[in-house]
């Protein structure tokens, strides 16, 4: 076990279809933004236009590198369809050593 590996994340964010989510999860991994994306389906509670909403939503958490965040951020808002879609950031401070691997050779391939 790989452990206080910070130089990696997972970047998480959400859309109100799926197909919109797995389209974002795609470009991204081929653009090499991502070495990886899941999807799956959610139910969010947030306040939003003077109420509290309650919806499904589709959760995309990508895993990356942390010098990629930026370019990630940028990516997803630019195609994002939410007046201020949810584009967060989570530290890895531990796992499978391999796969820590691979998520950096994947990306590495970036640009």
């Amino acid at each position: 076990m790989a452990t206080n590996d910070s130089e990696l994340l997972v970047v998480t964010t959400t859309h109100d279809e799926e197909t919109k989510a797995r389209t974002l999860a795609a470009d991204v991994v081929r653009a090499r933004l991502a070495a990886c994306a899941q999807v799956y389906r959610i139910q969010s509670v947030y306040w939003w236009d003077g109420e509290v909403q309650d919806a499904a939503e589709w959760r995309t958490d990508f895993k990356t590198r942390a010098e990629l965040a930026d370019a990630l951020v940028e990516f997803i808002g630019a195609r994002h369809e939410y007046d201020t879609p949810e584009v967060i950031a989570v530290p890895v401070v531990a796992g499978s050593a391999a796969y820590l691997d691979w998520v950096r050779a994947e990306t590495a391939q970036q640009g």
